[in-house]
């Protein structure tokens, strides 16, 4: 059976119904459907200054669901390094860490909006120099031990309970990130499906002489939505789907790759790339036979401020009438 991973960035536009503190609340009590329902993670991720109110805070909210949940992971995917002073992020997930040990995941990212790096003060250009030293930095810092940061001496207390370290990864789309993430010994979450960034990570691991390391490639699925009636679904559905696709186009940039980056401005453009699916239970259990053990099923159950009575729907159906046949 695939990996069931959960995802929330509780953005709320204009024409929605909703708003975010109903959103907040489903998410939490979603979060707690997914762990009973056999989901293996919840996946959030981190943008800022959004006029619909895209999550900037994910370690906090991380927090709030590990603390609502026993054995889920939750995965910071993507948190957006260069915008933070590491020091203060490795306190915060070693934190979380010693709360709920093992359970957070931190999928770490180089950013590419310009309006995050304007607002947080940070130059763009000082991107990748800035990631490099974040990295290593939470590394230093969860040894517990004093070290110099910028000419100054610092300490991370308390340690994390997780040995070496919490969970990891570079995420990134090109080569660089694969070769970042061989060369400080953590896995690479691709950001484009493209299976040489596997091979140029396989690669610098092996220069490293790092035997522990895995790529993850992603599908082209960036959300599953199930339903007994497709077509009424995507009346539904569709407005919020060409929302979240619109918008993650128009921030790609020309040395960006997304799996999941979606042109299209309609609801049939958007239904066409496959990239957004409302399936029957039926098709989801034949979806989970092609994937197999390796694959993911996202699902993103207030995508774009759908309301939560739409994405409970999904999930109770998914319950019902797709998990009992699921291997």
């Amino acid at each position: 059976m695939p990996t069931l991973t959960i995802r929330f960035d509780l953005r709320v536009p204009d024409f929605a119904s909703t708003t975010h503190a109903a959103q907040y609340a489903a998410c939490l009590e979603m979060c707690q459907w997914a762990e009973q329902h056999g989901f293996g993670a919840v996946s959030i991720p981190e943008h800022h200054g959004l006029d619909d109110g895209y999550l900037p805070a994910p370690l906090t909210l991380a927090g709030v669901v590990l603390g609502r949940t026993q054995q889920i992971m939750v995965s910071v995917a993507a948190s957006i390094l260069p915008l933070h002073d590491p020091v203060r992020i490795a306190e915060q997930v070693a934190v979380l860490d010693n709360a709920a040990p093992g359970r957070l995941a931190l999928i770490t990212g180089v950013g590419y909006r310009d309006e995050e790096f304007a607002m947080a003060g940070v130059a763009r250009a000082d991107r990748g120099r800035l990631m490099d030293e974040g990295l290593e930095t939470l590394f230093k810092a969860w040894t517990g031990e004093p070290f110099d940061y910028r000419g100054r001496t610092v300490r991370a207390t308390p340690r994390p309970a997780t040995r070496p370290h919490p969970i990891v990864m570079v995420g990134g789309s090109g080569p660089a990130a694969a070769r970042r993430a061989a060369r400080f010994r953590v896995p690479l979450l691709a950001m484009a499906d493209d299976p040489t960034l596997a091979e140029v990570y396989d690669a610098a691991c092996a220069e490293q002489g790092f035997a522990g390391g895995f790529a993850i490639i992603p599908s082209r699925i960036g959300m599953v939505h199930v339903s007994d009636d497709p077509e009424r679904d995507w009346a539904r559905i569709g407005p919020h789907a060409v929302f979240d696709a619109s918008t993650y186009h128009a921030w790609t940039r020309p040395d960006q790759r997304s799996a999941l980056d979606v042109a299209g401005t309609t609801v049939d453009a958007v239904r066409a790339t496959g990239v957004y699916r409302i399936v029957t239970p039926d098709e989801c259990v034949a979806l989970a036979e092609e994937l197999g053990p390796t694959g993911t099923i996202l699902f993103h159950p207030l995508m774009g401020g759908m309301s939560p009575e739409i994405g409970w729907e999904g999930l109770d159906l998914f319950a019902s009438k797709v998990a009992p046949r699921l291997s």
